[in-house]
Parts: structure tokens; C-alpha cells; sequence
């Protein structure tokens, strides 16, 4: 006879949406089951923001050697053990992943290891080590994540031809690594491979890295990039991928707009290894939603009410497969929502912006419009900049690569965004999400008083410059 299983809040996938709402419900009292069929913390915890953070916090030391020779400080003898830099990853991670179980515990959340799958409406079939267990929910959270979108015209290997889940198994640095997609997740692995030595290309089919990005932003990371001695291609396609005597040679061409070869610009690159990171799509397939009547969108997206139920009542659905931006902060925050709605609370996904973080060298932090996306919405545009090499911080870091730019709308000094290139960009993003969602003015964010020398300081001056009311930078 098959077990079953019932609880009163069932979450299908322990990511960090699917671990927060199950936390959360279980602080509310709830009686909540998570079926989770690896660890939990889903990509991010265990194949994503975790161990790539902890691989480029760890070989940030190898750029501070180079950059403190201009201080007079010299390291002799400085060298990488590959190894015990993954043991230190993988420890990381899984002490992170005994805290989630430990809050499980904590918050009377019980987990079951399992690949589970819509039965009926309320029903799932988890297929667990022990045999198949049958869950039946009052309410259901599906919190299943995405994966690795595969390019068809190149399939990885495991070995030669790698996505981001099998580079990070990978415990020997190439000699040469080509990255196919300059997004986030493709960047930082090209920053995180060039500190140990290895050779970095990456090619970009949009006219910029970091597709979506501020334009001006996006440039000023693509010449830092070079500086580093990266070859960076965008408007570039990868025609052709082949492993000859043991080196992997790849045809590249230049693309038109409408992303057609422009004849004559073939090239061939000679690499060890090729990481494919072209993106990521939804989990929704092969789950049972058909089954639980739950809509689909033609893209694999589960369109989701403000409290984040489906067109089921009862069943909600969260995180990467609500739609984009596909990221853990996003999650955490729709999970709390679902379980507060579950819970009985008017809770809603009601923001006004969503931070995102590209942790390269220098990193880049956004929050907000563009410039572009101001514009193509009709507001007339007033910007400030001030650029880290004016930071008196920076400065003492010998880091003054970089900027911070605020938009802000012309007639009524509302801030529209916040975008930043520079060292610890990503610190900032809590400062730029409370003002956007205050609705603050770019004058609120020159008036408030920040300490003094600190890299912060540069949002306070982007701002008075904005003003024309600067001090350390000429006004415009």
C-alpha cells in the first residue's frame, strides 16, 4: 500500500523561494510539507549564488595582489590550491543547507526527498529512495525553479563542452575557456576562470553584455573586461563548434540586427573548454500541471495573481516560473507573500523595483529604469553621475574603476534608477530599493547625510550633480 502524506501547506521545490514560503508558513503556524528532490536551496544555494559568490570572494585576494603593488606591498610565492578552493566552496555550501534544515526543523517544516509530480488538483506522487509516497495539500505552493536552457546547435558533454552546473564540478583550471553568453551567470564564471590564470573569449550575440543592462553601464564593463585582457565579441554568433586533436575549434561571425551572419566575418578560435550560458527556463514541464489544471504560458511561465495564486484556488506558484527576472531575491520575497496569503493576511507582490547584481570585477548593481527605458516610457530624463575615480574611499582602495548613475525624472525630481559600476556595487542595492520604493526624489538621496570616506558617499554626490550642486566633481 502506498504511504500518504497531508499537511495544510504543501511546497513542491526547497529553493530559496520554496524554503522561505515553507519558513514562513510554518511560522505561521501551518502544518507544511516540502518535496525537495536534491538538497535544499534549489540552484542558487547549491549550483548557483553560492558557490560561484564563494569562488569569486576567495580568488578576489589574487586581483587585491596586483593592485596592492602600487602600494608598495609585494606577495612572493602566492599560489592556488584548485582543490581545497572547491573543498572550501562545497563547505560553504553545505553549511548554508544545514541552516535551512535546521529552520525546517525549528519551524516544524517536514521534508521529503523526492521528485514529486500533480496527480489531481490537491494530489502529488513523489517518487522517493523508499517508493512512491502520495501528498495531499489544502493549499500547494509550486516552487520548482528553472534549469540550464540547452543551445541545441551545441549540446554540452560534461567534459568539453560545459554549462554552468558541470563548470562548477570542475576541479582544473583550462589553459583557454570560451564563454558563449555574456549575462551574469557567463561573466562572473570569465571572471572567476581568468583570476586563476586561465584564458577568457566570451561572445554575445546582443550588441552589449549584459543584454538589458544600462547602455552606458554595459559599456563601461566591457572596457574593464578588455583592460583585463578578455576578448570580449557581442553582435557575434558562434556558427560552428568542433573538437580536433584535443583543442575545440569554434567559427564565429558577426550578426546584423535581425541576427543574420554578415558574410567575411568568420574567425576561429582555438579553446580547451567551452562554457555554454545562454540562459535558464522554467521547470514546468513534466510536473502533472495539466493534471492540476494549472495555466501555462507558450514560454513555460505560470501567470500568478498579486498574492501569487494560479488560476487554481488554492495552488500558488512562485519564483523562476512566475516569469522574469529569474532571481532568488525575487523568490524569497513571492514566497512570504504566498504563505502570508495561504495564511489568511492581504499580502500582495506590490513592488516597485527589483534589484539585480553582476558580480564581476568591478562588480554592477542596478535598480530601476534605464536610461533607455525612461526615455521609451516618455519622461524627460535628468541624470547624475560621479564617477569612483573622484571617491576619496575608492581611492584608498586603488579601485576607482567606474561609476554611479541616477536617473531621475526632470519635472518632478522623482528617482527612476540607480545604476552602478564599481567596487562593492552590490552594497549599495539596499540603499537604491528603499528609495525607489519610497518613492524618494533625487534630492531626498543628496540631502541624507552618508560617512565620510566611504564608496556610498558616490550616490549622494551622482545625486547633488544631478543638481549641478556637487563638490567633489566640476558641475555640469
Amino acid at each position: 500500500m502506498m504511504e500518504e502524506k497531508r499537511a495544510e501547506v504543501v511546497v513542491l521545490g526547497g529553493g530559496p523561494g520554496g524554503y522561505t514560503a515553507a519558513i514562513r508558513a510554518g511560522a505561521l503556524g501551518k502544518k507544511v510539507l516540502v518535496v525537495e528532490r536534491d538538497k535544499v536551496g534549489g540552484t542558487c544555494l547549491n549550483r548557483g549564488c553560492i558557490p560561484t559568490k564563494a569562488l569569486l570572494s576567495a580568488t578576489e585576494i589574487l586581483e587585491e595582489v596586483e593592485t596592492m603593488k602600487n602600494a608598495g606591498i609585494h606577495f612572493d610565492g602566492l599560489k592556488v590550491d584548485v582543490q581545497e578552493l572547491h573543498r572550501f566552496k562545497q563547505k560553504t555550501v553545505d553549511k548554508l543547507v544545514k541552516g535551512v534544515e535546521y529552520l525546517f526543523k525549528g519551524n516544524g517544516v517536514e521534508q521529503l526527498t523526492g521528485t514529486g509530480r500533480f496527480i489531481a488538483p490537491k494530489r502529488l506522487q513523489v517518487e522517493t529512495p523508499g517508493g512512491m509516497v502520495e501528498v495531499e495539500g489544502e493549499n500547494i505552493i509550486i516552487a520548482t525553479g528553472s534549469e540550464v536552457t540547452p543551445l541545441p546547435s551545441l549540446p554540452t558533454d560534461g567534459k568539453n563542452i560545459l554549462d554552468s552546473d558541470q563548470i562548477l564540478k570542475m576541479t582544473e583550471v583550462p589553459k583557454s575557456l570560451l564563454v558563449i553568453g555574456a549575462g551574469p551567470v557567463g561573466l562572473e564564471f570569465a571572471v572567476i576562470f581568468h583570476r586563476l590564470g586561465c584564458s577568457i573569449a566570451v561572445v554575445e550575440m546582443m550588441p552589449q553584455v549584459l543584454p538589458g543592462c544600462d547602455h552606458e553601464v554595459a559599456s563601461a564593463l566591457h572596457r574593464a573586461l578588455k583592460k583585463r585582457k578578455m576578448e570580449i565579441f557581442v553582435s557575434t554568433l558562434v556558427q560552428s563548434c568542433a573538437l580536433v586533436n584535443g583543442e575545440i575549434k569554434v567559427q564565429i561571425a558577426k550578426v546584423r540586427e535581425d541576427f543574420q551572419p554578415i558574410g567575411g566575418t568568420e574567425q576561429t578560435l582555438k579553446v580547451e573548454k567551452v562554457l555554454v550560458a545562454t540562459g535558464r527556463r522554467p521547470i514546468t514541464r513534466n510536473i502533472g500541471l495539466d493534471l492540476a489544471g494549472v495555466e501555462v504560458s507558450p514560454r513555460g511561465f505560470i501567470p500568478v495573481k498579486p498574492n501569487r495564486e494560479t488560476n487554481v484556488p488554492g495552488i500558488y506558484a512562485i519564483g523562476d516560473i512566475t516569469g522574469p527576472p529569474l532571481l532568488a531575491h525575487k523568490a524569497m520575497r513571492e514566497g512570504i507573500v504566498a504563505a502570508e496569503a495561504i495564511a489568511g493576511f492581504p499580502s500582495v507582490f506590490d513592488v516597485q523595483s527589483i534589484p539585480g547584481v553582476v558580480y564581476t570585477d568591478p562588480e554592477v548593481a542596478w535598480a530601476g529604469l534605464t536610461e533607455e527605458e525612461a526615455r521609451k516610457q516618455g519622461y524627460e530624463v535628468a541624470i547624475g553621475t560621479f564617477p569612483f575615480a573622484a571617491s576619496g574611499r575608492a581611492l584608498c582602495m586603488s579601485k576607482t574603476e567606474g561609476m554611479v548613475k541616477l536617473i531621475g525624472e526632470a519635472k518632478t525630481d522623482r528617482l527612476l534608477g540607480v545604476h552602478i559600476i564599481g567596487p562593492n556595487a552590490s552594497e549599495f542595492m539596499g540603499e537604491a530599493s528603499l528609495a525607489l520604493e519610497m518613492g524618494a526624489t533625487v534630492s531626498d538621496v543628496g540631502f541624507a547625510i552618508h560617512p565620510h570616506p566611504t564608496l556610498s558617499e558616490a550616490i549622494m554626490e551622482a545625486a547633488e550633480r544631478l543638481h549641478k550642486k556637487a563638490i567633489h566633481i566640476l558641475n555640469k
